[in-house]
């Protein structure tokens, strides 16, 4: 009688969202076992919250290979590859797609609490590399759950813990106390619920990213829109004014990401926007009629708004992550190896050359943290770079090295080099600073600002 097989751990994938299913599918290209655990009800529930923002990569640059190959002979195409999908398109004609094909391989409503080595919390040493992972999940109906896995890539992103407006990282004072009238999130002006929260009012975004454009461009088109002249936005910048503030424009290898910036600067050029730069937000407080006031490190205060939209990037949850030994960024909390390529103290390039599972490896083999949140708190991630990840390191715990490490992308360039990202001073000037290629002039731009001052935190979230 033949003894049954034993049966390999899964290696478990945290998030069903563009990384985490890509991940499965490259999984299974290599012969491993995926289980995928997505908190949300539906795969991509984290995008399907912002399906109304476009995409600045087309369809060309969103769909990943390997999941391309598992779709295909399901009847699947891919739709235009020129063309630029929203979030919700993603979802709807990708991502749920590639989520139905990978079948009973998905777990909804299972949220991870815990991943740890098998009977080996963080102390310990003793014949640690032999223990499997255990992940622990807790289940929309409060049923707790612990699976073994042979791996763990947490691609659960970093959507659930945007960054608030505070300069120093913290909540502003009173920012809490306001949250009927602050959101983080670019705001679907398509809804007229929506639209008429901040129609013909005075509205203050606090961010310099892709986001902050959106939101800018969105809120210029509705003044347009209405003919208005009381829907006014309050660009808020902790940074000076220079030729980089609005992105690489038309020198952007992604097009439709210089276009973002373009947008925005036309806001502010029409009188739509107006700027306030070297502004480090301290508080929010309460003034008349119930508007909002914000406040500077420095005392300076704002003309009171009527709302506030903060989009000043995110940051990593590695709170179920505390029994497992990463070697993460002081500042970033990205993998050390990674965070030196990204870091936006050093460079303002949005461009990383494609990296993989050795980049991304920690002190305890065998568990990775990619996509969104391979990045920590950096900003300008492109799905295309997750993609990259996922393949090498499915490759890498195949046993494949020489695939693992093999380099198969070209990333675009974003248009703007050589300078630090996270500049401090009030004026329009960027010091000249080896960065990741070759140092640029900056150039300046007339802009109109607004009188006592200038503004908080800068902040992007790239979409893909």
């Amino acid at each position: 009688m033949t003894a049954p097989a034993v049966l390999t751990p899964p290696v478990v994938v945290i998030g069903a969202g563009p990384i985490g299913l890509a991940a499965a599918a490259h999984l299974l290209e290599r012969g491993l076992r995926p289980l995928v655990l997505e908190a949300g009800p539906t795969a991509g529930s984290a995008v399907s919250e912002w399906a109304h923002v476009r995409l600045f990569s087309t369809w060309g640059e969103v769909v990943d290979p390997a999941a391309e190959k598992l779709l295909t002979p399901t009847g699947w195409s891919r739709p235009d590859s020129s063309t630029y999908p929203s979030g919700g398109d993603w979802v709807k004609h990708y991502l749920q797609p590639l989520a139905d094909t990978l079948g009973d391989q998905i777990r909804y409503g299972a949220r991870v609490t815990g991943v740890s080595k098998a009977g080996r919390d963080r102390v310990v040493d003793a014949d640690r590399d032999a223990q499997p992972y255990v992940v622990q999940v807790k289940h929309t109906d409060g049923r707790e759950e612990r699976i073994t896995a042979s791996a763990v890539i947490d691609a659960s992103g970093t959507w659930s813990l945007p960054s608030p407006a505070g300069s120093s990282g913290l909540p502003a004072l009173g920012e809490h106390m306001a949250s009927d009238h602050v959101t983080y999130r670019v705001p679907d002006l398509t809804d007229p619920a929506v639209r008429a929260r901040y129609a013909e009012k005075r509205t203050a975004v606090i961010g310099s990213g892709a986001s902050a454009f959106t939101a800018l461009a969105s809120l210029a088109e509705l003044a347009r829109s209405q003919n208005s002249a009381t829907t006014k936005t309050v660009w808020v910048l902790r940074r000076g004014l220079s030729g980089s503030t609005y992105g690489g424009g038309e020198a952007d290898q992604l097009p439709a990401r210089g276009a973002l910036g373009l947008a925005a600067k036309a806001a502010v050029d029409e009188g739509h926007a107006e700027a306030v730069t070297g502004f480090r937000t301290e508080a929010v407080e309460r003034g008349a009629e119930d508007r909002l006031i914000l406040v500077a490190e420095d005392g300076r205060r704002l003309q009171a708004v009527d709302e506030v939209i903060v989009l000043t990037g995110f940051r990593p949850d590695l709170s179920f992550l505390s029994e497992v030994r990463l070697r993460l960024d002081e500042r970033l909390q990205a993998p050390v190896e990674l965070a030196p390529l990204i870091d936006p103290n050093q460079h303002s390039c949005g461009t990383v050359y494609p990296h993989g599972h050795r980049e991304l490896s920690h002190p305890d083999s065998g568990v990775y943290l990619v996509g969104m949140k391979s990045y920590g708190r950096a900003p300008t991630f492109l799905a295309m770079t997750g993609y990259e990840q996922v393949r090498s390191i499915a490759a890498a715990l195949a046993g494949e090295t020489e695939a693992a490490d093999r380099v198969e992308l070209v990333l675009p360039e974003t248009g703007v080099c050589g300078g630090s990202g996270l500049f401090d001073t009030d004026g329009a000037a960027e010091p000249e600073k080896e960065g990741c290629c070759a140092p640029s002039a900056p150039q300046l731009v007339q802009l109109s600002t607004i009188s006592p001052g200038p503004a908080t935190t800068p902040g992007s979230s790239c979409n893909a």
